[in-house]
Parts: C-alpha cells; sequence; structure tokens
C-alpha cells in the first residue's frame, strides 16, 4: 500500500460559537470543542485512510489553553500525522477568532488516534504517511514518542 502525503488529508472546519454551545460564562463548553475534534479527527483519518470507515480508539491528549466566547468562530484544522498499521493519530488544532477585532488565539490543541474498520467490522491496514513540510515533519517525528506514552498509559493498572 503506498504511502500518502500528510497533507492529503488536511481538513479544516469553521463553526460560531452561539449561546447554546456556552457555559454560564458564555464560553463553549469543553464537551461541545471535543465533540467537534472527535468530528474533525474522524474525517482526516478517513480521508487518509482511502475513505474507510473510522473509529476512535482514544484521545490521547487534550489541552484547553484559551476560551472562545459567543459570538467567536472556532476554525479547527487536523491531518493525519503518523500511522500504525490500521491506526492513524491525527492532531487537531482550534483557534478563535473575534470577528469585530480580529483577535485571533490558540484555544485547544488535541491528539487522538483513529482505527481504519473494514466492512467486516474488524481493523484494516491504512497508508502509510510522508512528511513534506518542516512543521510536518517535526509532528512525525516526535509520534514514537507519543506512541509509547500510549502504550504506558494503557498498561497502567486500573481500579474498579
Amino acid at each position: 500500500m503506498e504511502a500518502k502525503p500528510m497533507k492529503e488529508s488536511r481538513t479544516i472546519q469553521t463553526k460560531l460559537v452561539l449561546p447554546p454551545d456556552t457555559n454560564h460564562m458564555n464560553s463553549i463548553f469543553g464537551g461541545k470543542v471535543l465533540a467537534y475534534i472527535d468530528e474533525i479527527a474522524g474525517i482526516a483519518a478517513m480521508k487518509h485512510s482511502r475513505r474507510h470507515v473510522v473509529v476512535t480508539a482514544s484521545i490521547d491528549s487534550v489541552d484547553f489553553l484559551s476560551s472562545a466566547h459567543v459570538g467567536e468562530v472556532l476554525e479547527l484544522e487536523a491531518n493525519v500525522t503518523s500511522t500504525g498499521r490500521t491506526s492513524m493519530e491525527v492532531y487537531v488544532r482550534v483557534k478563535s477568532q473575534n470577528l469585530q477585532t480580529g483577535e485571533e488565539k490558540l484555544t485547544t490543541e488535541s491528539f487522538l488516534t483513529m482505527v481504519a474498520m473494514g466492512d467486516n467490522g474488524k481493523p484494516v491496514p491504512v497508508p502509510g504517511v510522508i512528511p513534506e513540510s518542516e512543521g510536518e515533519k517535526l509532528f512525525f517525528n516526535s509520534a514514537p514518542a507519543r506512541r509509547e506514552h500510549r502504550k504506558m498509559r494503557v498498561k497502567t493498572p486500573r481500579t474498579t
């Protein structure tokens, strides 16, 4: 299976922050942002996996860096940064913009792991990913450390 350039999975969505999306501080609910992140990560992963259905295996990290408020616009950008045999690591960046002032800020960054599924409900192989820009190479080269962190987290004993 031929590897694909990282940029081919790039996906961008724009969302308006509306009053029902917000808490008593007029800032967007974190859960709403997570839903947007999961959706765009899935789309980017499906683009990369040759249109296979994907499922979220894990939300590996979410960093809420600043809040977005009613009337602001969120711009979400996602792309596949690394692959395993059937899994894809997806990076999602969320920026907010105040359309009245033009102020932009980074609100959230996240890494997710998505798995491509075949018609039989079993995981299927995905193409490798080829980083081209310096930024893409940075994400690609740091992916093994994130993968090891995920493995260690999964091995952590859990209590019931």
